[in-house]
């Protein structure tokens, strides 16, 4: 598969910028969080438990072997420096922090914020897959080309 290429965005003064971290790995990320977000802590008391569905509700199941949390932390991980300040502006855009026209000073509170924990702090956000997403539209990018499980 080959790389998706920058996604560029126009910053205010009409200096073309480009992000760093590729739109595919993005949108991985996204999916990641979604269905990390989705999932729901075992229940030891499964009284009402129907054994004809059981299986399908197993993948929304918190269990050490669901390994959505460990793929969504090796994704975040696996960025470079560069690319995780990005997501951490995003996330700040998207939720509201940084205007559009402040993407210069989001990133610039992103290189001062590093900590090497990016990955535990992305995590931790309620909502990340849904500030990623806000974060992106407001920049005027799309990740639809690159999404494959929304419908």
């Amino acid at each position: 598969m080959t790389p998706a290429p920058p996604a560029s965005f126009l910053e205010p003064d009409g200096a073309t910028k480009m992000l760093t971290i590729p739109l595919d790995k993005l949108t991985y990320i996204i999916e990641k969080a979604r269905e990390f977000d989705a999932e729901v802590p075992t229940d030891a008391d499964e009284a009402g438990s129907n054994a004809v569905d059981d299986d399908e509700r197993e993948i929304l199941l918190d269990t050490p072997d669901n390994p959505t949390l460990q793929e969504l932390h090796d994704a975040i991980d696996g960025l470079n420096i560069d690319e995780q300040e990005e997501l951490l502006a995003l996330i700040w855009i998207g939720r509201g922090d940084f205007a559009r026209d402040e993407w210069p000073a989001a990133m610039a509170q992103a290189r001062e914020s590093r900590t090497g924990a990016e990955a535990d702090y992305l995590i931790g956000t309620p909502l990340l897959a849904d500030y990623l997403e806000e974060g992106v539209a407001t920049l005027g990018l799309s990740l639809e080309d690159y999404e494959r499980n929304r419908f």
